[in-house]
C-alpha cells in the first residue's frame, strides 16, 4: 500500500480523478433506484472522491481502505464536513471476513478489483455485506493488454465482461448487468471502464 500511502494527500489534486469520479457517480445513480436512505459502504475507496460525488443521493456512508494514508484523507474529509454521516474502516475482504453484524444496501466498489488475485472472495464476502435485495456496483477497467499498470504488475489487466458477470452469478447475485461506464487516458492510450450492478437475491423462506 505505500505506492497509494504516498499519493493520497495530492490524490484529489488531479482533476480527471475527480471529473472520474463524478461521472462514476452519475452512472451509478442511472443504474440503481436511490432514495436517499441507502446504507452505503465504498470498498476501496481512497480519498473518497466517489461517495462524496454520491453523498446527497445516499443515507449513512461507511469508506473502507487498505491504505492509512487514503484513510487519513478521509477521516480529514470527515472532520472538515466534506463527507457527513460517515465513517472509515480499515478493512481487507481478500484477508478478512466480512463483519458479521453490518448490512449495507449498496456496496460501490471502484478500481478496486483489478487488484485482488482472490476477487471470488472478495465478491461473495460482499454478498455477506449486503442486505436482501441490496445492489452492488464494480467499476473496473475491461479487458487491457497489461499495458495499464505495466508489466511488473501480476493481478488481473482488466475483465472480460462475461467472465466477471460468471464469478458474481457464482457468488450469489442476480440480475447482474454491464454498461460503459467511462475511460482512462494514460500515455495517449484510452482503456475503457464498465460499470456492472449486481443484486443480493432475498433470502428464500425456510421449506417445510
Amino acid at each position: 500500500m505505500s505506492h497509494f500511502d504516498e499519493r493520497a494527500a495530492t490524490w484529489d489534486d488531479d482533476p480527471a480523478k475527480v471529473a472520474r469520479a463524478a461521472v462514476v457517480a452519475d452512472t451509478i445513480r442511472a443504474a440503481v433506484a436511490l432514495d436517499g436512505s441507502e446504507r452505503l459502504l465504498e470498498y476501496g475507496a481512497g480519498t473518497g472522491l466517489v461517495t462524496q460525488a454520491l453523498r446527497e443521493a445516499v443515507g449513512p456512508v461507511t469508506l473502507a481502505d487498505t491504505s492509512a494514508g487514503m484513510r487519513d484523507v478521509m477521516v480529514a474529509k470527515i472532520a472538515e464536513g466534506a463527507i457527513t454521516d460517515a465513517r472509515v474502516w480499515d478493512l481487507d475482504l481478500a484477508t478478512d471476513p466480512a463483519p458479521a453484524d453490518e448490512r449495507f444496501d449498496l456496496v460501490v466498489t471502484v478500481l478496486t478489483l483489478h487488484h485482488i488475485h482472490d476477487v471470488a472472495t472478495v465478491l461473495e464476502r460482499f454478498a455477506d455485506l449486503l442486505a436482501d435485495g441490496g445492489h452492488l456496483c464494480v467499476v473496473d477497467l475491461d479487458a487491457e493488454d497489461g499495458s495499464f499498470h505495466g508489466v511488473s504488475f501480476d493481478v488481473h489487466q482488466g475483465f472480460e465482461r462475461s467472465k466477471l458477470a460468471g464469478a458474481l452469478t457464482d457468488a450469489g447475485f442476480v440480475d447482474v448487468e454491464f454498461r460503459d461506464c467511462h475511460h482512462i487516458v494514460r500515455d495517449g492510450v484510452t482503456y475503457p471502464m464498465f460499470l456492472a450492478t449486481a443484486r443480493r437475491e432475498h433470502a428464500r423462506p425456510a421449506s417445510d
